[in-house]
């Protein structure tokens, strides 16, 4: 369904034009190991969106600030727009004329930190706000899960922490927060090159033979316990993943160079954040500094500029003001 083919229309009157629509959503790392497109965990970088209708209407802008300043794309081909549209058509409503978008971004853009889940989530709720908030979080995650055809960033993005999503029927998830041990800590180590998500996926295999499948289903339930009790041997395994980082690996210059740095640091496990570029290492002491220099030093001897931050999993989920 098209917005022309939306069964309510929405004329000026029916927005505010007064007021100022403003959601902040989290970066994500998805995967975490063997939890492929199924486990996620928000990430303290933020996505900054504010929305006004302009009174009198007119065309559609969108304008960008921060790391999204290298998004060079029409209006109707931003995620954040897309994410909009997505959600007006759930309200069956059509968007109003005139909509005016301020965008600012510290989220790495096709590292592998949720770049794209943030910005699909974002339209998804500056629509919903715009149009008195009917959707509820589980709807959100469906429609930026259908967007993005899966849920393991939407779901951190929206609710926060860590979380567990599953597909239940068609386009509806059911998305569970987990807990994750205080002591943990996770490194990101976001490195000058992209890996775009089409890439990603074109790498993996259509199939997989049963001993894989059945290795990788008992990581996947590792890494859950792992996390929630910092079991350093069970999320050790855990964090080997067997579904989609044997394929992608070579995608990322230096990978194995930079997972071996972190660990003989102190890491618990290093693996690919999402799909990649960045690398996300997981530690249970303070050795964080020490892992981030090592992976940084690893990747500059391959030629590879990175820069890294380190966060524990308690960044907040999406939020919506209305001024």
């Amino acid at each position: 369904m098209t917005p022309r083919e939306l069964v309510s229309s929405t004329t000026l009157s029916e927005v505010d034009t007064d007021r100022a629509f403003t959601v902040r959503v989290p970066a994500s790392t998805s995967n975490l190991g063997a939890g492929f497109d199924a486990v996620g965990m928000a990430v303290a970088r933020w996505l900054s969106v504010t929305a006004r209708v302009r009174p009198g209407g007119g065309p559609v802008t969108i304008n960008r600030a921060g790391t999204l300043m290298q998004i060079g794309c029409p209006y109707g081909d931003d995620l954040i727009w897309r994410g909009f549209i997505a959600a007006c058509v759930a309200l069956r409503r059509s968007p109003p004329d005139g909509v005016e978008i301020d965008a600012t971004s510290d989220i790495p853009v096709a590292r592998g930190l949720g770049s794209s889940a943030s910005a699909i989530v974002a339209g998804a709720l500056l629509a919903n706000a715009m149009f008195d908030g009917r959707l509820d979080d589980a709807a959100i995650i469906d429609i930026a899960a259908s967007s993005e055809r899966h849920p393991d960033n939407v779901a951190p993005a929206v609710l926060g922490g860590a979380v567990l999503s599953v597909r239940t029927t068609g386009h509806h998830y059911r998305s569970v927060p987990l807990a994750v041990h205080p002591s943990l800590r996770f490194v990101f180590v976001v490195p000058d090159f992209e890996v775009r998500t089409a890439v990603a996926r074109a790498a993996l295999p259509a199939q997989l033979d049963f001993t894989t499948a059945v290795g990788a289903a008992g990581r996947a339930a590792a890494l859950i316990v792992g996390l929630q009790t910092a079991d350093e041997a069970i999320l050790g395994v855990a964090l080997d993943d067997l579904l989609h980082v044997p394929f992608r690996r070579s995608l990322v210059t230096g990978y194995d160079r930079v997972v071996d740095a972190a660990i003989t640091a102190g890491a618990i496990g290093a693996t690919l954040s999402g799909s990649g570029s960045s690398i996300v290492a997981v530690l249970n002491d303070d050795s964080g500094d020490a892992v981030a220099a090592a992976a940084v030093r690893a990747w500059h001897a391959v030629g590879v500029a990175a820069e890294s931050f380190t966060t524990s999993a308690e960044a907040a989920g999406a939020t919506v003001e209305i001024a």
